[in-house]
């Protein structure tokens, strides 16, 4: 006999989130529950809290919740068409494949190089294609689907976290590569960028940083899990003109972290970064960014 079906409540515990949250997903992207309901209690099959988990996973890599839960459909979708081929473990070049339905040809290529653990490949593909395209444009249509479609495989086939760990390692490489030093940044004040005390995952900041230092704006970087009195400590000795605070889920999303930052002689424009955000009220004062692009047009406009 299969697992039982879990309530709304049941699924938010296991996933870490509010239930609000589920019922926003399931409104929004369709990411629900799809069997037969007793009553007007709704209950997550264990297929359904798969996709969902397939769904958190992406938003672990970055994804906007809307993108993550069109690649969790999807993928649930073409794992159900191929379940034999994605159980069967990886080992380095043997041709087991990434599910990346729509990816375009160097995120493929990437995924390809990923899988036979190449770090030289994925190393050369990364710097040629922030060469060619630029840091955004890397980072939305090469990395972001390659780790979404590993993390979706290890759910599956519970491998791949070596893959995950080299692509990870590798793009936070290229990406501090990729920025360059900007000696006589476009804005007296800095931008200071970190993610909330607990947020680990920090490669998003990189590809922020990056982004910003090529067109000539001047950052200072905390990393992940800045505590609270260092991050106040920080904006006082820095007196940025912009704070930009990530977070990848709702449980790491503290709007108290950003009630809490002094304010200065000048002001103070702070951000929330991160899919972690997206349906936590924030203060009147903090603007929300869900898109690196959007993040990148957005500070500018307020720091120059």
């Amino acid at each position: 006999m299969g697992e039982p079906p879990l309530t709304v409540a049941a699924v938010a515990r296991r996933l870490g989130i509010a239930p609000a949250t589920l019922r926003t997903w399931d409104r929004r992207y369709g990411v629900g529950p799809t069997g037969h309901t007793t009553g007007r209690h709704r209950r997550y099959a264990p297929a359904d809290v798969h996709r969902l988990e397939l769904m958190q996973r992406a938003l672990l890599k970055g994804a906007s919740p809307a993108e993550a839960a069109g690649y969790a459909l999807r993928a649930a979708a073409e794992s159900t068409r191929s379940t034999r081929s994605t159980r069967t473990p990886a080992r380095g070049g043997d041709g087991a494949r990434l599910v990346m339905p729509g990816a375009a040809r160097p995120a493929r290529g990437l995924g390809r190089a990923a899988m036979a653990m190449d770090e030289v490949s994925v190393q050369r593909m990364l710097a040629e294609a922030i060469d060619a395209d630029g840091v955004p444009a890397v980072w939305d249509d090469v990395i972001r689907p390659v780790l979404a479609a590993i993390g979706g495989r290890a759910l599956y086939a519970g491998d791949c976290v070596e893959v995950e760990h080299l692509v990870t390692e590798c793009a936070m490489a290229a990406m501090v590569r990729a920025t360059p030093l900007v000696t006589t940044p476009r804005n007296p004040r800095p931008v200071l960028l970190g993610c909330t005390p607990e947020e680990t995952h920090s490669l998003p900041l990189y590809v922020l940083r990056a982004a910003l230092a090529r067109r000539g704006l001047g950052t200072r970087m905390l990393g992940c899990a800045i505590p609270l009195p260092a991050l106040v400590a920080a904006v006082r000795r820095t007196a940025p003109a912009a704070v930009a605070l990530y977070a990848h889920l709702p449980a790491h999303a503290d709007p108290g972290a950003l009630v809490h930052l002094p304010r200065t002689r000048q002001r103070v424009h702070l951000f929330a970064c991160g899919p972690g955000w997206h349906d936590v009220d924030l203060p009147a004062r903090v603007e929300y960014l869900d898109d690196l692009t959007c993040a990148v047009a957005r500070i500018e406009s307020f720091i120059t």
